[in-house]
């Protein structure tokens, strides 16, 4: 009972992280948000490398014109050292690195033992995302990426409608359909926590009592997460999204036309976790949104977290 009782906790820490508090508890954080649509962190789903093995890295020779232009937009912005502090399976921590990874921005990564949080000890925020820029702190996703942006491009308008609407979807309606679909039945929550005690930051035993205890868990969890959401049919809510998302582009490659715009990053990031999930694969099968995506995939390119050995 109390390894139930660590992996329910485990839970509700992974996916605490949002503005808001977590329903019950830390757990419900992943999905509750901000009333202005801001969000910092996780829910327990797989934060996945990118889609399709064999597009990684590459580009259309449009998707390099793109690349230079975003070279000469990020010379002025040339920080020693980004450090972000996530959690692996956290889609609010994709949404910062999908931002970074597009800009071709160098970024550390800290994983943060979801339990006791030692890694960020330091901070009086107790959330992920954190990102620290040569020693000053970020929080919360979207906050992160704004201020980025703005560092990046100075003119860049936050407040452009169409832009502006679609980034608060993604954190007010998008990321509440990810956790009933992960921890739909029973394998599928296996297959969730395997990959997130893969992934994440924990010591051997918290990894036995996460994948079994936390998936068990986070099973029933799940079934509340539906009623507070409104949502009856997790899978038909999941490709209702995907498809409300490709029927905003309007027959664009991305909402921001030619290339991607924030909003598009921000889907892209929170939807990246679940992509080799059977609910993304699902998603994927079942939608229009594939096309959109793997577009999306070449032109945010290979990751530029550096590495010990980088």
């Amino acid at each position: 009972m109390r390894g139930v009782n660590r992996a329910m906790f485990l839970g509700r820490v992974l996916r605490s992280n949002s503005t808001s508090t977590a329903v019950s508890g830390a757990i419900d954080t992943l999905h509750r948000v901000p009333p202005h649509g801001t969000s910092t962190t996780c829910w327990l789903g797989p934060s996945s490398p990118s889609v399709a093995g064999s597009v990684i890295g590459f580009r259309y020779s449009s998707a390099a014109a793109t690349s230079l232009a975003q070279e000469a937009q990020t010379k002025a912005f040339k920080p020693k050292e980004l450090i972000l502090f996530q959690y692996q399976a956290c889609p609010f921590c994709n949404k910062v690195t999908a931002f970074l990874d597009y800009y071709d921005i160098p970024f550390k990564v800290v994983e943060v033992n979801p339990i006791n949080k030692k890694e960020i000890k330091w901070s009086d925020y107790k959330k992920v995302p954190i990102l620290t820029v040569d020693g000053e702190q970020m929080v919360d996703s979207s906050d992160i990426i704004d201020k980025l942006i703005k560092r990046i491009h100075p003119d860049y308008d936050l407040n452009a409608e169409e832009e502006k609407k679609w980034r608060e979807w993604v954190d007010n309606r998008l990321v509440h359909v990810l956790s009933p679909n992960i921890y739909r039945n029973v394998p599928e929550a296996l297959e969730s926590f395997d990959y997130i005690t893969t992934q994440g930051n924990f010591s051997l035993s918290e990894r036995l009592v996460a994948k079994y205890g936390g998936a068990a868990a986070m099973y029933f969890v799940s079934k509340k997460l539906k009623k507070k959401h409104n949502i009856t049919d997790e899978r038909a809510a999941l490709y209702g999204a995907a498809e409300q998302w490709v029927d905003a582009l309007k027959g664009r490659k991305f909402l921001g036309g030619l290339d991607p715009n924030l909003a598009d990053l921000a889907v892209f990031g929170v939807l990246r976790p679940i992509r080799l999930l059977k609910s993304g694969r699902d998603m994927v099968e079942h939608t229009r949104i594939g096309k959109w995506f793997s577009e999306m995939d070449r032109a945010v390119g290979q990751s530029s977290r550096v590495t010990e050995h980088s």
